[in-house]
């Protein structure tokens, strides 16, 4: 089990890969309860000293006008988490609401929210008993907070809506009574503190890089394969072909395939042909996967910086002033994830081409459709049709959220990010991806087996090889392709084919 310790050091989104394999423990840092204390001072003191303080003794939004009795403060903490309690749709998995939470730490332990460190401790208890806040998907904007969201997650720490126990969906009074945890009071500051941040959007995309990390370096080696089972030329992969363009994706991308393919008959077979180019989905890989590698890197920088910074409102700065901004604000993260999106759905579109030029058939090697007995048979010509649909399901979504805004709160809320649905939509491309990416596998594995069967392969690919002979009932011709679909994009999903290849080659 994951221990993490949470203190004002740097993270990455590689730290919280963990999350997503079961409970993990946190502990807070001594720094971490320090910084909370000195905060949490600091805020006392100037409500002791009758300033006006949005959210604490004003209302909120356009109601930030109205001022609160000191009677009814804890009262307006109350009654803001439970009509921000807004969502809908289907619940957060539990990878993402630990990383919610685990977020909201973060921005907690820099010391400048005034929150109490008992809501600090509060949290960690309910990670470390995985008592997981039910979080519907839906009712984030992305701005002032992922308001609605959070207030799901403020709701449960004080005893009230559902939370995830023990695998199981149950009021969180039932969880904290079995868990011996006691629901939190909250004192003033500490519900609107609770719901602003950008902690579900960048969970989003902290789960999206997790992800895309794995299908981009999937991409490489299914499009290997590819290149191989075609006879598409190797040469092209060349190290001081691509040392010639500044992209660093791209020469990582050729050097993937380059190593991939080192050794392989099939490719020595045809040295020595009369084709002049190949297409450019085969040819071009480098410099479209490495478009979308350096897109990826570049977005999974800011996204790193958003997990890194202070995303609350209002600030407690260190010489006791009290400010308002914009920190919960996150267009930041929801162009990044627009980046993301583009750039998977690039990936797929190319894969989907690099099947279809399988379907007319290779000379006399390989049948149109890679049928066992055309016109009896089939094929593969509904695979691609599904894998065309698929890609284009991704040029749709990958449309920019972030270009997007309505405005909110009576108009105070004018512009704002749409980063949830951003990402939401980022993690739908990705799904389609790993489905387009494996039906890619699957063709060029059909063609090997049917004309380079008998052929020594590539070093890297004879791994890829060897696996979907024991996935794929190739001999059998037609079949229903679902569940191999289904079986391949599933050990693609979970970074099986990258692990199978790097016993032999490392794959970047």
């Amino acid at each position: 089990m994951k221990n993490l310790l949470i203190s004002p050091r740097l993270y990455t989104y590689k730290d919280f890969k963990s999350f997503y394999d079961g409970p993990i423990q946190v502990t807070l840092a001594k720094k971490s309860l320090a910084n909370l204390q000195q905060s949490y001072k600091r805020l006392q003191k100037q409500i002791n000293s009758g300033k006006t303080i949005y959210g604490v003794n004003t209302g909120f939004g356009k109601l930030s006008q109205i001022k609160i009795d000191t009677k009814d403060q804890k009262a307006l903490q109350l009654n803001l988490v439970r009509s921000h309690a807004s969502a809908i749709g289907n619940p957060l998995d539990a990878g993402l609401v630990r990383t919610i939470l685990v977020l909201k730490l973060l921005t907690y332990v820099k010391g400048f929210s005034g929150v109490r460190p008992i809501i600090a401790k509060k949290i960690c208890q309910f990670i470390n008993n995985d008592i997981l806040p039910v979080i519907p998907e839906k009712g984030s904007v992305g701005a002032s907070g992922d308001l609605a969201p959070l207030g799901h997650l403020a709701l449960a720490l004080i005893g009230e809506g559902d939370v995830f126990f023990n695998g199981k969906k149950v009021s969180a009074k039932i969880a904290l009574k079995k868990s011996n945890v006691k629901p939190i009071v909250l004192f003033p500051k500490e519900g609107l503190s609770l719901i602003n941040g950008t902690q579900m959007s960048t969970a989003l995309a902290i789960k999206a890089l997790i992800k895309g990390e794995t299908l981009i370096q999937s991409a490489d080696i299914i499009g290997a394969l590819s290149v191989e089972n075609s006879l598409a030329s190797r040469n092209v992969f060349k190290k001081n072909i691509h040392q010639l363009k500044s992209h660093p994706g791209q020469i990582i991308s050729a050097r993937n395939v380059y190593k991939m393919l080192r050794g392989s008959k099939i490719v020595d077979s045809h040295i020595s042909c009369n084709k002049v180019q190949d297409p450019y989905s085969f040819r071009c890989i480098p410099h479209i996967h490495g478009a979308s590698r350096d897109s990826f890197v570049y977005a999974s920088k800011i996204i790193n910086n958003e997990i890194n910074s202070v995303s609350d409102n209002p600030l407690i700065l260190d010489n006791g002033d009290i400010v308002t901004s914009g920190h919960f604000h996150a267009e930041h993260i929801s162009q990044a994830m627009d980046f993301i999106s583009i750039a998977m759905s690039e990936l797929g579109a190319v894969s989907e081409r690099r099947t279809h030029f399988f379907m007319k058939g290779i000379d006399n090697l390989i049948n149109p459709f890679i049928a066992k007995n055309p016109g009896l048979d089939s094929g593969y010509m509904i695979a691609h049709v599904t894998a065309t649909a698929l890609a284009s399901e991704n040029k749709t979504l990958a449309h920019p959220a972030s270009i997007d805004s309505a405005s909110t709160s009576g108009g105070q809320e004018d512009f704002v990010s749409m980063a949830p649905w951003a990402g939401i939509k980022l993690l739908q491309i990705q799904d389609n991806l790993s489905n387009i990416l494996a039906i890619e596998l699957i063709v060029a594995g059909a063609a090997n087996y049917f004309a380079f069967k008998d052929v020594q392969p590539g070093q890297g690919t004879e791994l890829i090889l060897d696996l979907l002979k024991s996935k794929c009932s190739y001999n059998k011709g037609d079949r229903v392709f679902s569940k191999e679909i289904e079986t391949i994009s599933n050990i693609i999903k979970k970074h099986e084919l990258i692990k199978i290849v790097n016993q032999k080659i490392s794959v970047e």
